[in-house]
């Protein structure tokens, strides 16, 4: 076996020394230092590189062992032999000595090295360095003309099957773009009822222009593959050749890592998803079995199931969201966390008005004012409840006009009810009517009873009752009061009632009509429709009385 040896440089132990050119005087003699090495070194390992040992690796450095140390100097003198090497610098240390080719440390000989040897330190150094130095000489040598050729040949393959591709991809296209031309004529085209967004020739045109961009990325990506392969075949190019790799590989390699990493984020947040999902279906099942009856809880209306429900749903799901955020991608970065504050402004900002009607829409469902389908009436709107939400209550008016009302303007007003006691008791519908006091009250109570109960939509019982609200100076006010369990045709049985009225009086003989009207009466008719009046019936002539004079006239 044979080992280049070379004499021993003086070299103190000044940082920064340099051994340039020691290829020049590196002498071949025998083995005998590094047999005397292997002999002094108890652990060994001997450094080899292409069949020949360049020096002995006396031992251990820290928790590398010799063998390790032996393994990592062959695998840098490899490395170094594509790259020129001028000199190799010896740096020294109190206690070792590093061996050091342009940025690359080749070794590090240590004191525990140089007693294990049984020679200085500086000497072991300037030994090994010219020794490596001149290993990496003589390998990078000997790979300069077989790297060259080796390179040639395979850029001339390499290009060879990049050419192949080309010329198969410029047969190939054509024969696509012709294929998608004959879609020209039964491609279907794009529409959203009669309006026709794309038609088929647009269609088979904006086709054809994607299978060219196909074309163009797959040309892109064949010379891309083929300029950094070509430049890894030469080993002066080969750092460049790395650095065109490394603006796909580092990218690529950044966002696997990245997505390895957040693995057990997707998982948490799976797992978050599927318990919140789950319980909100237990949660749905058991107010489902309240709102049905099937389930009973005492002072629990089951009318508050629904909103109960959806209450606790939206308490749900924001707790699952505050626990899910921190496991989201990027919500540690500064943009989420400036879009999260915006938000938050935003939503303070703007929110006021909506938390207000949120509480007012929780009130009033636990206050029980009104259930859907309620005849009730809020501020100046009148009509039947058809909607209710945690913000607006929607009303239907007797004119179908739908009116969405804020739910905090509802509880901030009186709201009437017609719908809530009709059902048990009765909603007592009541009109005023004024009639004078030539009239006996009697026969105004039989009047105005009789015309209730012949109304439609009025009780029999309880029996309709009249109230006389006021003694005025030239009339009394009666008030009919009758009962009725359909407060949804309300107006319509107040137009009934007025109507019977009408009617019953006028068959009754009497004037609905004030004082006022009567004071003056003289030499008209009644008021009376003919039709209620007796074929005997004429018109009274003005009263005409004689008054005595003073003799004057």
């Amino acid at each position: 076996m044979r080992i280049a040896m070379v004499g021993l440089l003086a070299v103190g132990t000044l940082a920064g020394a340099v051994v340039p050119g020691l290829a020049a005087s590196v002498a071949q003699p025998g083995l005998s230092l590094a047999e005397q090495d292997t002999a002094r070194a108890g652990t060994s390992a001997p450094v080899v590189v292409r069949g020949d040992t360049v020096l002995i690796v006396p031992g251990r450095l820290g928790s590398f062992s010799a063998a390790e140390r032996a393994a990592a100097i062959v695998d840098r003198v490899r490395r170094l032999s594509s790259t020129r090497v001028d000199s190799v610098q010896l740096v020294v240390a109190p206690t070792s000595t590093d061996l050091l080719a342009g940025e690359v440390i080749l070794m590090t000989v240590t004191d525990a090295d140089a007693a294990a040897l049984g020679r200085p330190r500086a000497e072991i150094s300037a030994d090994f360095a010219a020794r490596l130095y001149a290993e990496v000489r003589r390998v990078s040598k000997a790979q300069t003309i077989k790297t060259v050729a080796l390179g040639v040949l395979y850029t001339l393959l390499a290009s060879g099957v990049l050419v192949f591709l080309l010329v198969g991809l410029g047969r190939v296209f054509p024969r696509a773009y012709a294929y998608v031309e004959t879609w020209r004529s039964r491609m279907p085209s794009i529409r959203i009822q009669t309006l026709e967004l794309l038609s088929a020739s647009m269609l088979t045109d904006a086709l054809i222009t994607a299978v060219r961009f196909v074309r163009i990325g797959i040309v892109i990506v064949l010379f891309y593959v083929y300029l950094p392969l070509v430049l890894s075949f030469f080993p002066w190019t080969q750092p460049l050749s790395n650095r065109l790799v490394g603006y796909v590989t580092t990218p690529l390699r950044q966002i696997g890592t990245g997505f390895l990493n957040y693995v057990p984020n997707i998982f948490f947040i799976g797992v978050i998803v599927l318990v919140t999902w789950y319980v909100l279906k237990a949660i749905r099942f058991v107010f489902g079995a309240v709102e049905r009856g099937n389930v009973t809880i005492a002072g629990f209306d089951r009318e508050w199931a629904d909103p109960t429900y959806k209450i606790v749903q939206f308490l749900v799901m924001a707790f699952a969201l505050v626990v899910l955020f921190p496991y989201l991608p990027g919500a540690d970065s500064d943009a989420f966390k400036g879009i999260s504050l915006f938000v938050g402004v935003l939503f303070s900002l703007g929110s006021s008005s909506a938390i207000a009607n949120v509480v007012a829409g929780v009130v009033l469902t636990y206050t029980r004012a009104f259930n859907i389908g309620d005849r009730i009436t809020v501020g100046e709107t009148t009509g039947d409840v058809i909607a209710k939400s945690l913000l607006v209550t929607r009303v239907r008016t007797i004119k179908n006009v739908d009116v969405t009302v804020p739910n905090a303007m509802v509880l901030s007003s009186h709201i009437k009810n017609y719908s809530a006691a009709a059902g048990s008791d009765g909603l007592i519908l009541h009109t005023t009517i004024t009639i004078g006091y030539d009239v006996p009250w009697k026969r105004v109570h039989e009047l105005l009873i009789a015309a209730a109960k012949a109304t439609p939509g009025i009780l029999a019982t309880p029996v309709p009752f009249v109230l006389q609200s006021s003694l005025d100076d030239y009339y009394v006010s009666y008030q009919i009061n009758a009962y009725t369990n359909k407060p949804a045709i309300m107006a319509l049985t107040y137009g009934l009632l007025h109507a019977g009225i009408q009617d019953k009086f006028n068959e009754g003989g009497v004037e609905i009509m004030s004082p006022h009207y009567q004071s003056l009466r003289d030499g008209n008719q009644t008021a009376i429709p003919a039709s209620y009046l007796s074929s005997e019936y004429a018109v009274p002539p003005f009263r005409v009385r004689h008054v005595e004079g003073d003799g004057r006239s």
